[in-house]
């Protein structure tokens, strides 16, 4: 392949691929990644002759951002190539057409820094946000924090650049809110996770920042009160909630227990509480107006409300610290999504079914209520593969029968592949892998990810 290594050269400079001893040592300390090459384009152009070169030669090529995904997607193997995007930092601000126009590789909290220099804000928010990429985010179709008011990263994207496997531009980034000119083909690629085309530039809509914020805890009596406490909080609020995070007893009690630096905030003896915040001057007022009726009729049992900046990143640190569910030791961590009404009984039985295959089981369940989105994390001591696959069972087999996702934002890569039937029919199987082959007849972008795909 010394033929091929040296047109990569001439594509990208001889500092923009890593090989041998060199690529070994970047990748150390990382097992699941054992590429042969390491290629770091600096533009659209560059992308383009490298993936040209690898269609041509057969090379199967995985493409990789900040690596914070969570299903396996950008794990390598010996014989593929790494495209890394990490070069492609360039962004711009429109504030009159309200959008941020950047390449694939910058950063989440770049990307706001800069909407908030110009007065401006990026909907999209997650806890990755120092090492997410923008293009990494469109990929696995992000959601995160203020999904319920902003919606995922396909609501908030105004156009895309996206390079296919042959090394075709597709020059999507058509900036008008409103354009119905056939196929809005943009959408094939968000969520697609690299399997259809390369993302190496995002135009993001911009919001006008909220005027101010409210922030509260809640304990609630139970699950039955989370709909009518959603609905509530929706209404009078008149569209500015933007935070619905409920977490389970165990989830609050483990996250507010020493050695975790937050107190508790409210007493554990709660089944359930919501972590709620609003966008809007008076938030914190109307909050209190809401929440003293709410308490009055028994849907809301305790509460607390931040009345400071410091206070609420208090509050919101608390629902972030997930890192103390590793107090236990290992974890398998999961997020599905279900209907509002199903999530309750579904987390009930998950647990008593894990509690009695395996009496030691730890099982902690907190999420995005508000649009859907739950996470459980279970720990089984001494779990060995044939455990995983039976533990994968129990969380993912019910959700047939509700109609729910095995992913509600973080893909399918290689993880969880073999549950993907579970949420799609065959005829949607059929369709994504006509898809796949009529853009990617060779299987070249990242195969093996979300279905297989012999490399041809």
């Amino acid at each position: 392949m010394g033929s091929f290594v040296e047109t990569l050269r001439g594509i990208v400079g001889p500092a923009g691929v890593l090989e041998g001893d060199a690529l070994q040592a970047r990748l150390a300390g990382k097992p699941q990644q054992q590429a042969r090459w390491l290629v770091r384009p600096a533009d659209t152009a560059e992308v383009s002759q490298v993936l040209a070169a690898c269609h041509a030669a057969g090379v199967a090529v995985v493409p990789q951002g900040g690596l914070t995904g969570l299903v396996h997607a950008t794990d390598t193997r010996p014989d593929e190539l790494i495209l890394s995007l990490e070069r492609m930092q360039q962004l711009s601000v429109d504030t009159t057409q309200r959008v941020l126009v950047a390449q694939a590789g910058v950063l989440l909290e770049s990307a706001q820094a800069a909407a908030v220099a110009a007065g401006l804000m990026v909907p999209v928010d997650l806890g990755a946000r120092g090492s997410a990429t923008l293009g990494g985010m469109v990929a696995t179709n992000a959601g995160g924090n203020s999904v319920i008011r902003y919606g995922m990263m396909r609501e908030n994207l105004r156009g895309l650049e996206v390079v296919l496997a042959d090394g075709t531009v597709l020059d999507m980034t058509n900036q008008l809110v409103k354009n119905n000119s056939g196929y809005d083909l943009k959408h094939l690629f968000i969520g697609s996770e690299g399997t259809l085309g390369v993302v190496t530039r995002v135009v993001l809509r911009l919001c006008e920042p909220p005027a101010g914020r409210g922030t509260a805890l809640l304990a609630l009596p139970g699950f039955d009160a989370v709909a009518p406490l959603l609905r509530r909080l929706d209404q009078a609020l008149d569209g500015t909630l933007s935070a619905f995070e409920v977490m389970w007893q165990d989830f609050y009690r483990t996250v507010t227990t020493p050695p975790a630096l937050t107190r508790p905030p409210l007493a554990h003896d709660h089944p359930l509480y919501v972590l709620v915040e609003c966008g809007t001057a008076d938030g914190t007022e109307r909050l209190c107006e809401i929440l003293a009726a709410a308490m009055e009729e028994g849907t809301v049992a305790d509460a607390t409300i931040a009345q400071s900046e410091r206070e609420a990143k208090a509050l919101w640190a608390m629902r972030d610290d997930v890192a103390q569910l590793r107090r236990s030791g290992p974890l398998v961590a999961y997020d599905i999504s279900l209907r509002l009404a199903d999530t309750g009984p579904y987390i009930e039985d998950l647990r008593g079914a894990i509690g009695r295959r395996w009496p030691g089981a730890r099982v902690w369940a907190f999420g995005h209520l508000g649009d859907g989105n739950v996470h459980v994390a279970v720990h089984v001591p001494q779990l060995d593969a044939a455990g995983r696959s039976e533990l994968d069972g129990l969380v993912y087999t019910p959700l047939q029968a509700l109609r729910g996702a095995v992913s509600a934002e973080h893909g399918i890569g290689l993880e969880k592949k073999a549950w993907l039937a579970i949420s799609r029919t065959p005829a949607e199987f059929a369709l994504m892998r006509t898809l796949k082959q009529s853009l990617d007849p060779r299987g070249v972008l990242n195969p093996g990810r979300v279905f297989d795909t012999p490399l041809i």
